[in-house]
């Protein structure tokens, strides 16, 4: 037998490998540009998208009407932590500083550039809402955003920024592209960048539910959590008032009912169609609840916004006004063709060069994006789970790729910073807050998505000693300067001639008035002098400032 036949089947043989492996790429192909690709996403969400997009903006403008209001006080060169200081401070790391404070901020810390920074994001988020441009306009909020965040220290430490941060960034891969783009039907946005968006807004509720467990609070475990939580937030609201006075048995089962929606409910996202619109029901009423009890600026309102994506345009249209149907219904797809891009039929484009690269460089950002975030998930089961960390350590200084994890363990009592000044060191006068709890017979208001950071802070730092958070003792320099940015973070300024000669910060207990109280007094709080918060400073005569000696006990680091 000579060796031809056995040279031919191998070369029959090596040709259908060769087959199979060009199939294969090309199932890879056609997978990476249905899911990565913006013309391939799914085309039966595009009024939920519309939705998504228009109240991201508002979220946003929220955001930077705040920071028009606060910045100059909070990171001005004469704030509290003036991001300029902040930012030299990094020199020494050369180059890694651009990386580990992602700012522009870097081209001039000044007043002028940082206002501008937060007058171009707000004017940017009000074209979003417009739908003007709305993907360039996306990526200004997200870097002025990010800018102040890379530079506020303490004052953007919260889980909303990174929220707001890692939404606005998937977004830009979901908003429809050119300047009057409509409903973008020819472009339904990236099917990866609306998995992720609900991946985010899964793991809120998920991480959250499992770190309640996994903190070891004991409040969580035997359900009294919502014993005080309405009283001892950190800016709570009236109707937090009237929801604290109800039974015991209504907070055991808002307590139960937390874990249930985190650890079990949002599971039916993935169970279908009916699932996702139960599910978003139900966490849209829960969501609102909170709203109105408690003022935890745009974190609520970012939430209950990404749950839009959980309906298709089929269930929208309905609710979608008479006058606007005929539109959504010009959209450009029959039944059939809504479909096959529901179930993922659709057929992908090719694309070649310039434009194959920028979808390849599209799937390796939302791919490290969704590994950056399951594997902190992983570990919270699985601590040891033997796979690298460095992807997820290299995205953090971006925030776009967070865990978390909200009310891990509930504050037990509520304690109050007061800032008070004097000219003679025995009558002291106390300079208002804007928004949080200070004068007993003043109704607590509502004012969420709206941010009022530097109560924000106060609340955090009343937690703790004056020493974990030196910018307390900051402020009280810059009070005995009658600082104008500083005074702007406050309701009023009780020293408006001359500033006062001393400035001390006192510590309060504070609790919901009872009933009888309420209607008897008028008052909706009590509270109790605990002593001294951080040293009585006073300014000296060559300019700097000393530390004055006070009769009034210090207050002990409050309980956790």
């Amino acid at each position: 037998m000579n060796g031809h036949p056995v040279l031919g089947w191998r070369g029959e043989r090596e040709g259908d490998v060769a087959v199979d492996v060009a199939t294969g790429m090309a199932r890879v192909k056609r997978a990476l540009l249905l899911w990565v690709d913006s013309q391939g996403g799914f085309a039966d969400h595009l009024v939920a998208r519309w939705l998504f997009l228009r109240a991201l903006g508002l979220i946003y403008f929220s955001a930077f009407l705040a920071l028009v209001d606060q910045v100059r006080g909070l990171i001005g060169a004469q704030g509290i932590l003036p991001a300029g200081e902040f930012l030299r401070s990094l020199h020494q790391l050369g180059w890694l500083r651009f990386w580990y404070a992602p700012t522009l901020l870097w081209f001039s810390g000044g007043d002028g550039w940082l206002m501008a920074l937060c007058w171009a994001g707000l004017a940017a988020s009000l074209l979003v809402v417009a739908n003007l441009w709305p993907r360039a306009m996306l990526l200004v909020c997200f870097l002025s955003f990010l800018s102040f965040v890379g530079a506020a220290e303490d004052f953007s430490g919260y889980q909303s920024d990174g929220m707001l941060l890692e939404a606005g960034f998937l977004a830009l891969f979901l908003a429809p592209a050119g300047v009057l783009p409509g409903w973008g039907a020819r472009q339904p946005g990236s099917r990866a960048a609306m998995f992720l968006l609900l991946w985010e807004w899964f793991r809120i509720y998920f991480e959250s539910g499992v770190v309640k467990l996994a903190s070891g609070d004991p409040t969580w475990r035997n359900l009294t959590a919502m014993y005080e939580y309405y009283q001892n937030g950190p800016l709570p609201t009236w109707i937090g008032w009237y929801l604290q006075h109800l039974p015991h048995w209504f907070h055991i089962a808002t307590a139960g009912l937390t874990l249930a929606m985190e650890l079990v409910l949002v599971w039916m996202a993935f169970l279908g169609r009916r699932g996702r619109i139960v599910c978003f029901f139900v966490v849209t009423a829960w969501q609102i609840g909170v709203i109105a009890t408690a003022n935890y600026a745009f974190l609520n309102y970012l939430v209950l916004v990404l749950a839009v994506l959980l309906l298709d345009d089929a269930f929208l249209a309905r609710m979608i006004p008479m006058r606007w149907r005929r539109g959504v219904a010009r959209l450009g797809m029959d039944e059939a063709t809504l479909r096959e891009a529901a179930d993922g039929k659709a057929e992908a484009r090719e694309v070649h060069g310039l434009e194959a690269l920028g979808v390849g460089a599209r799937a390796v950002v939302l791919a490290w994006i969704f590994y950056a975030t399951t594997l902190p998930l992983l570990q919270m089961f699985w601590r040891e789970v033997p796979l690298p960390e460095r992807p997820v350590a290299l995205l953090e200084p971006l925030r776009i790729a967070n865990q978390y994890g909200l009310f891990a363990v509930m504050t037990p009592h509520r304690y109050e910073i007061e800032f008070q000044g004097s000219n003679d060191g025995e009558n002291w006068v106390a300079y208002r807050f804007g928004y949080k709890p200070q004068a007993v017979n003043e109704r607590p208001r509502i004012y969420a998505p709206y941010q009022p950071r530097f109560d924000w802070n106060l609340w955090f730092a009343s937690l703790g000693a004056w020493r974990e958070y030196p910018w307390v003792a900051r402020t009280e320099e810059l009070l005995l300067e009658n600082d104008p940015a500083v005074l702007g973070l406050f309701g009023g300024n009780p020293f408006t001639g001359a500033p006062p000669r001393m400035v001390r910060a006192v510590l309060w207990q504070y609790w919901f008035s009872t009933s009888e109280e309420k209607r008897t007094e008028g008052v909706w709080w009590t509270r109790q002098l605990v002593g001294a918060y951080a040293p009585t400073l006073v300014r000296l005569p060559e300019g700097g400032f000393g530390v004055m000696g006070t009769d009034m006990p210090a207050s002990e680091e409050p309980q956790r």
